[in-house]
């Protein structure tokens, strides 16, 4: 490649080893292959007085590097464009960068070289001589960084192996691996092995020839200087945007001001006279092929606000541009959401949505691709908006950084508004206070994303994408149906008690359930059945709250378990059925599978309670309440497992307990009111000793449940009590009341664990100050203590004295016996110990409670307590 002057070659001005008196100039150092006979050239670009300076030619082959001093073909001018080689060099630039882009199977690692073609290019031109050579640049500029695509580690033959990101900094314009004594590396692409390339930092390194020797197949390394940050990259593809977006408006008049043209007709670019070989013909079809690539649509009928004539270059680079904005807008916010900023994610994805609103008003053939985006804009926005009513606590900070807006973005804003209202998206980005309307934006966004999906068949061909929404959808649902469930409970919290449910309770119970509903069919059409059986399980808990609405009802002195109680509770139980069928087995999630059989037995066990507390005896017989709730009460027991270590198993523990305690008292209190049938009563008999021997047990493996052994144990003297009056001989009796000293031996360790708690209140310091320690357990009820310390002392001391009393009459009517003796002596020391503890009202609860305990430990010592106190 030669530039001449009147026909005749230029002769070098300088040649490699005769160039100690170079220039020092600062130079732009520029790698291109002109796409034509893969020859490879250095151009030097050095500007001496404004002017486009000096351009080397190093021939393939060659160990010659010649410097051409293009400046005596210049006139003296202020003007540099006039230089009737700017615009040849240029766009003999772009043509090489744009190849390189074309090229189908081109290395990233050679985006570098592109990039500082394309910047020296847009260097030589000016803006409003040239717009569309740099816009189009632009756009390549932005397009190096592939925003769309995730992020690869480079092979281990990458100079920077450490650095695997795509993208590079403009701090950096020199080739990476060239340091300041002009080293060089080798690529690796075998197909480029036989050009010789030399990367000259100045042209003060003319001079050490033995670096520029085409023998070494000297190459350089292309990759990009890196670019750490997610936001710096994406600034920089917005500046880059930016810059396009400002060529195109620039280069578009007024309709009015406009010559009646043919939108077919191309528009001719300046210079055309002076570059016939490559120049704008070449150059407008590089472009369209580049644009063809890229993705850009068929013309369409549009007539723009700002004037562009559609098909027009104008019109598809602003397409593109718009696009290319709305991406790393895109990227920003999913980068701002993973910070937790959701106000500055919110702000990202306003103006990506903003940015496609303003692509869909200039095109009217949408691509399927395109489309996608949207729907991936509007899952994160969904997303974001879904987060900020989850983080209403720092309102005040989202809304400041959604509100914030750099100059940039309000410059590239302006640029769409030119086109368009961007309104279209405006109901999916605005910053609410109303935590209700959050969800339903939320929720209105992933709808419309599913919808975008259902379109022109992206469903089948996005699968993963598609499944994702359906999750979100899914979920942003649950997440309304709990908060309208809270809503109902507030108001139900709010009622007076007598009153009937009311209206509004009655209309969020259905937007609760209908969001259920909906939520459950999205998990279902996905296979999803962990989420589908917890959305079941709040479905059984909204019915749950239905039937406690209806417990107010009525007269509360009247209060009977009414039949929407039952109806609803019983709703309650076929949805927590539903979700363990939909999980199958315990493995398929071992937490939800605990927390649905949790709930589960809690519904059985409310509904139990309430049947017993509130027997509905206006409607049913007494037998059939006492069956129902046996069966309730079983069903909750199968669901509470006891035996399952986890976090939740002193609860389950406990609940058992109770329930054996509340069966016992139920089959004790129908052994008091069963006359006739001997059989049934000894049935009751049995169930009731049973269930109690359970429930002391499960109490006893309690650490914070006292009151309720004592109470048991106490419910079991009473039991014994009942018993013995409908026996006749003194021996039954004897064996009844020996039976029941035992049960009151056993309450020891009830009376330890009330002492422990009691000496720990006491000791504890009693400062106003010192809150109490989140974990510690709760206070002892010390009312109930008293309460159930009096009962004690009072059947304690009735046993006694029946025992000294059968004991005394036995032995006068038989022989002397040793072993009754020792237990009547025993029986009768005990006895007036108790008697003078009792009398003793100044007492602590705390003396009363260590005389008591002494006393037990005297009488299982002795051989009428039957047995030792457990520990």
């Amino acid at each position: 490649m030669h530039f001449s002057q009147g026909g005749e070659p230029l002769e070098p001005s300088y040649i490699v080893g005769h160039v100690a008196s170079a220039p020092k100039e600062q130079t732009l150092t520029t790698l291109f292959n002109d796409g034509e006979n893969s020859q490879v050239y250095v151009f030097v670009l050095v500007h001496v007085n404004s002017d486009l300076g000096t351009v080397v030619h190093a021939a393939s082959g060659s160990d010659i590097v010649k410097l051409y001093d293009l400046t005596t073909l210049c006139e003296e001018t202020e003007d540099k464009y006039q230089n009737p080689f700017t615009m040849p060099v240029a766009i003999l630039l772009y043509k090489v960068a744009c190849n390189m882009m074309m090229k189908k199977n081109q290395n990233k690692k050679h985006y570098g070289t592109v990039r500082t073609l394309l910047l020296n290019c847009v260097k030589l031109l000016d803006k409003s001589r040239h717009p569309q050579i740099i816009a189009s640049a632009n756009y390549m500029l932005s397009e190096l960084f592939q925003l769309d695509e995730p992020k690869k580690e480079e092979s281990s033959e990458s100079p920077l192996n450490e650095n695997s990101d795509e993208s590079y900094s403009e701090e950096e314009e020199e080739m990476p691996d060239s340091d300041e004594n002009g080293s060089y590396s080798t690529c690796s692409d075998p197909s480029d092995d036989n050009k010789a390339v030399a990367i000259i930092k100045s042209v003060g390194e003319l001079s050490v020839p033995e670096k520029y020797k085409s023998i070494h197949q000297i190459r350089p390394s292309c990759a990009f200087p890196v670019c750490h940050d997610t936001e710096e990259r994406c600034r920089l593809v917005l500046s880059y945007v930016l810059e396009g977006l400002k060529s195109v408006d620039s280069s578009i008049k007024k309709e009015s001001d406009l010559p009646a043209a043919d939108p077919n007709t191309p528009i001719p670019l300046k210079y055309e006279d002076e570059s016939t070989r490559g120049g704008p013909e070449g150059l407008e079809k590089q472009m369209a092929l580049f644009l063809d690539k890229m993705g850009s649509l068929q013309k369409g009928n549009y007539s723009s606000q700002s004037g562009m004539i559609p098909g027009s270059w104008q019109h598809k680079m602003k397409l593109q541009l718009i696009l290319k904005s709305s991406k790393a807008y895109y990227v920003l916010s999913d980068a701002a959401m993973s910070l937790q900023k959701y106000g500055r994610a919110l702000r990202y994805i306003k103006l990506a949505l903003q940015s496609h609103d303003t692509y869909c008003c200039l095109c009217t053939n949408m691509l399927s691709e395109v489309l996608l985006f949207l729907s991936q804009y509007l899952t994160l926005c969904g997303d974001i908006q879904l987060m900020l009513a989850q983080n209403a606590n720092n309102r005040a900070a989202h809304l400041e950084e959604f509100n914030y807006q750099t100059k940039e973005d309000q410059e590239i804003l302006h640029s769409l508004h030119r086109e368009s209202s961007c309104q279209g998206f405006a109901w999916a980005t605005d910053l609410s206070t109303d935590l209700e309307s959050q969800l339903s934006v939320s929720c209105k966004c992933y709808e419309a994303a599913n919808e975008i999906l259902q379109f022109s068949d992206l469903k089948s061909q996005n699968p993963e994408q598609y499944i994702q929404v359906l999750k979100r959808m899914g979920n942003i649902r649950n997440e309304i149906g709990v908060f309208y469930m809270n809503q109902a409970a507030a108001l139900q919290s709010e009622r007076v008690v007598s009153k009937t449910v009311s209206t509004a309770e009655q209309q969020l119970w259905k937007k609760s359930f209908s969001c259920f509903e909906k939520g459950i069919h999205n998990f279902e059409s996905i296979a999803d059945a962990t989420n589908a059986a917890l959305l079941l399980c709040n479905t059984g808990r909204l019915m749950r709250i239905c039937a406690q609405a209806h417990c107010g009802a009525g007269d509360a002195f009247k209060r009977e378990f009414s039949p929407e109680e039952g109806l609803y509770y019983n709703k309650a139980v076929d949805y927590y059925l539903k979700a363990l069928r939909s999980l199958g087995t315990r493995d398929t999630h071992p937490a939800v599978w605990d927390s649905v059989n949790w709930e589960l037995s809690t519904t059985y066990f409310t509904m139990a309670t309430l049947q017993q507390d509130y027997a509905p005896l206006s409607r049913k017989a007494q037998e059939q309440i006492e069956k129902e709730v046996s069966e309730a009460m079983m069903k909750s027991l199968k669901y509470c497992d006891v035996d399952l270590v986890s976090a939740r198993q002193p609860l389950c523990q406990y609940r058992a307990a109770t329930i054996h305690h509340r069966l016992a008292s139920m089959y004790h209190s129908c052994l008091r009111n069963q006359v006739g049938d001997e059989h049934l009563r000894k049935q009751h008999r049995l169930l009731a000793d049973l269930h109690y021997s359970k429930a002391v047990k499960l109490f006893q493996l309690l650490r914070d449940a006292p009151c309720e052994l004592l109470r048991v144990q106490l419910e079991r003297v009473a039991f014994a009590e009942f018993q013995m009056t409908s026996q006749n001989s003194n021996i039954g009796k004897l064996k009844t009341l020996s039976g029941a000293l035992d049960t009151m031996v056993r309450t020891k360790h009830a009376f330890q664990l009330i002492r422990k708690e009691l000496v720990e209140e006491f000791d504890q310091p009693k400062s106003e100050e010192t809150p109490p320690a989140a974990d510690s357990s709760p206070s002892l009820n010390r009312e109930e203590v008293i309460k159930l310390l009096g009962i004690f002392e009072s059947r304690l001391s009735f046993l006694l004295l029946q025992s000294i009393k059968l004991l005394s009459s036995t032995k006068k009517k038989t022989s002397s016996n040793l072993e009754e003796d020792v237990v009547l002596k025993t029986n009768k020391q005990i006895y007036s110990q108790l008697l003078r503890a009792t009398a003793n009202k100044n007492a602590s609860l705390l003396e009363r409670i260590d005389v008591l305990v002494h006393l037990l430990d005297q009488l299982a010592r002795g051989s009428g307590g039957g047995g030792g106190a457990l520990q």
